[in-house]
């Protein structure tokens, strides 16, 4: 088990630090001299930082890639207000020194409770055939494996094992409270969209060692994968509706809700809608709350620029907080910065060198 990890960075501020990483992405980009630096993002289950590796890199260059897990040895501090790593050592660990559950972030909720909750909702279905075609789905081991593991994104929201899951419950009580206001509302319809409407992520992404696409998942999407996984099921219930069957399908293929985030269609009748705007409010409370606790260290109730979001975002929590006496007021300093620093600053701006690993 690792000693060292990203969600203990406040503790280790302006210390050398020895510990093991999975690398979440990899560049090569030119300092101001033209010599070539690392730029990585690393990451554990706690959470991702930002490494930059400026000497000797030419005997590393080629040592690892993308996905690969490395010991490394370097200094945490801050810059610009984010912690960041900048690296002396580093070397690829062997599979046999890898203890897979280090990396890889996972919900901290139970992950039976929440599949029982589902079973319950499902048990309580009224339509007998929407309730044979979800427990189908979920009595097959090799879907529910994957269903009860998978993330729901690979990085916008509940991005962790268990993800999927604990968005589905979370949408299905969601669901299931706000239909009880609109009574032309089919709950047994709106709750199946729910179950079905990522359950192709588990063919999508994969999440072995870091949280990217499958082939598959790149030429595909989930919603096709979802398609094909409906009609495979279906297959085995000739007399499962149509018309019903439509229904289904056009829940799966637009609950992204509009056509420029990869809805083919628009939400067409009241489930299909409530179900792309309850899946977009649950997907952006997650995406707060983990962008909260991301900056859970910095002092002001003010976050970083959050990108999906498009905005900062205010922790009302801290700014509510009682405000500390007042103390008196010292001197403002600003932070000495290496040339390393200012040479990135000034390599941001410059595109990567040929062969640099891109993530999407």
């Amino acid at each position: 088990m690792k000693d060292f990890y990203i969600c203990d960075c406040a503790r280790h501020e302006n210390k050398i630090v020895t510990s093991t990483f999975v690398v979440v992405a990899k560049q090569i980009k030119p300092k101001k001299t033209g010599e070539p630096y690392l730029a990585l993002t690393l990451g554990d289950r706690t959470g991702q930082v930002e490494a930059k590796m400026w000497d000797n890199v030419e005997e590393v260059l080629e040592a690892f890639e993308q996905d690969d897990f490395l010991k490394v040895k370097g200094l945490i501090n801050k810059y610009k207000q984010r912690f960041q790593l900048t690296i002396h050592k580093l070397r690829k660990l062997r599979d046999s020194e890898i203890e897979f559950a280090d990396y890889l972030p996972k919900t901290t909720k139970d992950i039976d409770e929440l599949w029982r909750t589902l079973s319950d909702f499902v048990s309580g279905f009224q339509n007998q055939h929407l309730k044979t075609l979800v427990q189908a789905f979920m009595a097959d081991p090799e879907i529910a494996a994957a269903y009860r593991n998978a993330p729901a994104a690979k990085t916008l929201h509940h991005a962790y094992i268990g993800g999927l899951l604990d968005h589905v419950v979370s949408l299905f009580r969601s669901c299931d409270l706000i239909s009880r206001n609109y009574p032309q509302i089919n709950r047994d319809l709106l709750l199946t969209g729910a179950f079905l409407h990522d359950i192709g992520k588990i063919h999508e992404l994969t999440y072995n060692r870091s949280f990217s696409y499958t082939t598959k998942g790149q030429l595909l999407g989930h919603m096709i994968i979802e398609l094909e996984m409906l009609q495979a099921k279906l297959s085995h219930f000739p007399g499962f509706p149509e018309e019903l069957k439509t229904l289904v399908e056009h829940l799966i293929i637009s609950h992204h809700g509009q056509y420029d985030f990869g809805s083919p269609k628009l939400p067409m009748f009241p489930e299909a809608l409530m179900l792309h705007y309850l899946d977009d409010l649950d997907s952006k409370m997650e995406a707060m709350r983990a962008h909260f606790e991301r900056e859970s260290t910095l002092d002001g109730p003010w976050t970083s620029y959050n990108a999906s979001l498009g905005r900062p975002l205010l922790n009302t929590e801290k700014f509510l907080a009682p405000k500390k006496p007042a103390t008196a007021e010292e001197p403002a300093t600003e932070p000495v910065s290496d040339h390393h620093e200012s040479q990135a600053a000034s390599a941001e701006q410059t595109p990567t060198l040929p062969g640099m690993v891109s993530q999407r």
